[in-house]
């Protein structure tokens, strides 16, 4: 199951994010999203484990927490909306 963390510290890493996760089983990555730009983490990222009860049981446990400083926000990652392709409001030309 793919979970989204969100509030997190920038100063949160990947290997500090899966040990709190591995407290409730397996986990199979860790992705902390950052910037494309100035490479600076964003403050949320993903977490995905192995088994959906044990995740359940992660969501639960980690949700509203203090984790650097920071309280998370911990739930079930929602596939990513489709926003429609990238065209640029321009005008039409006949």
């Amino acid at each position: 199951m793919n979970i989204y963390v969100g509030n997190m510290s920038y100063d949160t890493t990947e290997d500090q994010l899966r040990q709190a996760f591995e407290a409730f089983g397996e986990v199979t990555s860790v992705n902390i999203i950052s910037d494309r730009d100035s490479g600076r983490p964003k403050g949320f990222g993903f977490v995905e484990m192995a088994d959906g009860e044990q995740a359940k049981a992660a969501i639960a446990g980690l949700n509203a927490t203090d984790l650097n400083g920071r309280t998370l926000n911990v739930n079930e990652a929602r596939p990513r909306e489709n926003r429609g392709g990238g065209g640029g409001g321009g005008r039409n030309r006949w």
